[in-house]
């Protein structure tokens, strides 16, 4: 078995299409389709299912696969461990981060961290919690800024770094717009404008309403607070949302919500136990001393 073997399989079972896959890797199709006959030949298992020109992993490809990734994904932590040994101040940082932190939060943050380490190289990925967490998982990511993870089977340290508090946002005009304060309840029957379920602010929201017992009456569901905003100020509905930065808010009013309290707590996530570079430590030591959490205290949680 040759090593570029495992390559092409993992790239053929990523896109499950040997013409596409095939210009990725610069080879010619027959040359892939020969591989990936000769590794399964060694395998002694069929690794794809094949019907015509489309072919999908069978269960032994999947199996197959994810032992793939983690031998390579193994390789490229030795190998980069060893490019970090000899040039230490230049090294990649993976971070990802919740789409709510990333109109103003993430770039201060970095550009702050950049006035000192300017060789540092950022890689950046801005999902939802769950799939930030699954890139975690896969190596993908070294560290992200999430919401507190709740159901998870990953070693995962996680340490809070600050509250954020959860507004009302309404239309001008809405009847609560001249409102200073107002409780949940007061949005009882209104349409309200979420983001998807499996984000981390949605499952803030939809706890919130179970407190009080009402359930709300969604009506459009986003996948950025950006988007939201701008359906509240389109007057759609009304959304809960943190408080918003680095957008056009003059076309919506923000009320801030007196009972139940209405905040959230974003911290750092990591991979207990896992290699990282020295920017990746030198990024994380950056982030805690920048929100003040003490190095020297346990403030990571297992989850």
């Amino acid at each position: 078995m040759e090593w570029q073997q495992l390559e092409y399989f993992q790239t053929l079972a990523r896109v499950q299409h040997v013409t596409q896959a095939a210009e990725l890797l610069s080879l010619s199709q027959p040359a892939l389709s020969r591989s990936i006959a000769r590794l399964e030949e060694e395998l002694g298992v069929p690794l794809f299912s094949r019907q015509g020109r489309s072919i999908s992993l069978n269960r032994y490809g999947q199996l197959f696969l994810q032992r793939v990734q983690r031998i390579l994904a193994e390789f490229e932590s030795g190998k980069q461990e060893l490019q970090d040994l000899v040039h230490p101040e230049n090294g990649e940082i993976a971070l990802g981060f919740l789409h709510t932190l990333g109109t103003s939060l993430i770039p201060d943050l970095i550009g702050t961290f950049r006035l000192d380490s300017p060789a540092a190289r950022f890689q950046l990925i801005q999902n939802h919690s769950y799939s930030l967490l699954e890139h975690l998982d896969a190596g993908v990511l070294d560290l992200c800024i999430i919401a507190e993870p709740t159901e998870t089977k990953l070693p995962i340290q996680w340490t809070p770094l600050w509250s954020e508090e959860i507004f009302a946002y309404v239309p001008p005009g809405h009847r609560l717009a001249g409102q200073k304060s107002i409780v949940l309840e007061d949005l009882a029957g209104e349409p309200m404008i979420f983001l998807k379920k499996g984000y981390a602010l949605r499952r803030t929201t939809d706890s919130l309403f179970q407190q009080i017992g009402m359930t709300p009456h969604v009506m459009f569901e986003g996948e950025e607070a950006a988007t939201a905003a701008g359906l509240v100020g389109a007057g759609l509905g009304v959304s809960l949302l943190p408080e918003l930065r680095g957008i056009d808010t003059s076309k919506i009013v923000q009320l801030q919500i007196r009972e139940p309290a209405c905040y959230r707590v974003i911290g750092m996530a990591l991979v207990e136990g896992r290699y990282m570079s020295p920017a990746a430590q030198r990024f994380r030591a950056f982030v805690l001393r920048y929100f003040g959490v003490p190095t020297s205290t346990p403030a990571p949680s297992d989850i």
